[in-house]
């Protein structure tokens, strides 16, 4: 079965409003067993709206709109859909007994202008929408479905995970996907394939393999797709191929990123972790408490961007920064030893570096970076450069801190 997404707003166009409908449609709709085919973002023109159904219609088994539902006069989608299917517009009862809960959850007074968000096409069957007033409406047409949902991603990925995935799983004969995940950090994307080509080259027809690089680190992906009632490969029986060619370079499997694995780990084996961070600001400590449950283990963090927060709060010592400077691999060992005991963790990390796009010297250029990791019985730490994009460095250093730390646990 396979699916073309629409996304409908100027706005989207524009760049002024992110896409996100797209991302999370797709990955919803891949998951499900589905083929996404084509994502399309068209504006707020019924011509090309007009198009562009029609031709999703033509080339797929299912065609999701997002977008053009609501009460104002740019929404066009409704309208359009009743012409397309050449219906009418009527009241729907299921729609209409949503909006007036709604309206009366929230003490507002029913207006014509959102009474008529209750007009649907005659030949649609409305799915309802527990979180929002605009309706989700579902047409069948020679086979094929089409599915029409508000553009509010919230309302949207409610919809689609509660409604319309559940209707289309009833509706066609959906695949069974099983993914991996295999994160890999210290070797370029070309490096890595060329390592792995061999094994890559053996793995079965409906196995694909994807390479997904990301500040320093490259997520390799392994999508098995299965027709239902076959039989099914365990994908784990196919790694130890790939360990033999590249387990140094292999942090972790099963997450979408390091933070993400440090996170799992540490709560797994019991330890805690302390931060110090001076040229990532912050962002090592940031990724992990944006998790939740980061409180069973993370300590604290303390971004020591002055040499003088290093030396006070720290305990670098002065003549450390002094001889060596604050970007040295002596400064940062300090750094890391220095949080982990005031801060009592099992484990800490610091970073110190010149992020740019200013600051360098000859000797240490814009990117240059220490990084250290340590428990209490071992300290490591390495020297990276990174060059003079800020952000990049700092996303680099991040996941290179997390690789690191993930070395070092036993």
């Amino acid at each position: 079965m396979n699916v073309t997404i629409i996304n409908i707003g100027d706005e989207l166009l524009i760049g002024q409003v992110v896409n996100t409908n797209a991302s999370t449609m797709s990955h919803l709709l891949t998951e499900a067993g589905m083929a996404v085919t084509r994502t399309v973002v068209v504006g707020d023109n019924y011509k090309d709206i007009w198009v562009t159904v029609d031709e999703a219609l033509r080339e797929s088994d299912a065609a999701l709109v997002t977008g053009g539902l609501g009460p104002t006069k740019d929404d066009i989608t409704k309208k359009l859909l009743c012409e397309y299917f050449d219906s009418e517009l009527v009241e729907s009862e299921v729609a209409l007994a949503n909006v007036k809960r709604i309206f009366d959850s929230r003490g507002y007074e029913l207006t014509p202008v959102n009474r008529a968000q209750a007009l649907v096409p005659k030949c649609c069957e409305v799915l309802n929408n527990d979180l929002g007033t605009a309706p989700c409406m579902w047409f069948n047409t020679d086979g094929k479905v089409l599915v029409s949902l508000p553009g509010v991603p919230f309302e949207m990925e409610w919809l689609m995970r509660n409604r319309v995935i559940p209707k289309l799983q009833e509706t066609f004969k959906t695949d069974v996907i099983i993914k991996k995940n295999i994160l890999v950090q210290g070797i370029g994307e070309s490096f890595l394939s060329d390592l792995i080509e061999p094994w890559e080259l053996s793995l079965p027809e409906n196995i694909k393999l994807a390479y997904l690089p990301v500040a320093g680190m490259v997520k390799l992906r392994l999508t098995a797709r299965f027709p239902n009632g076959t039989n099914q490969n365990n994908l784990n029986s196919l790694l130890p191929g790939l360990y033999k060619l590249a387990s140094q370079h292999i942090v972790g499997e099963d997450c979408e990123t390091l933070d993400e694995l440090v996170h799992k780990t540490l709560i797994a084996k019991g330890k805690t972790l302390a931060t110090a961070e001076s040229c990532t600001g912050g962002n090592i400590a940031r990724l992990l408490t944006a998790q939740a449950g980061a409180s069973a283990y993370f300590r604290g963090g303390v971004i020591a961007y002055s040499n003088e927060v290093k030396e006070c709060t720290l305990g670098v010592k002065h003549e450390t920064i002094a001889d060596h400077g604050a970007v040295s691999e002596e400064t940062v060992r300090e750094m890391v030893e220095g949080v982990r005991e005031r801060l009592g963790a099992d484990y800490a990390i610091a970073t110190t570096g010149i992020a740019g796009p200013g600051g360098g010297t000859p000797e240490k250029p814009v990117g240059t970076v220490w990084v250290a990791v340590c428990s209490k019985d071992k300290t490591v730490t390495q020297l990276m450069h990174y060059g003079d994009r800020r952000q990049q460095t700092i996303d680099r250093t991040t996941n290179q801190a997390y690789s690191m730390l993930m070395k070092l646990l036993p």
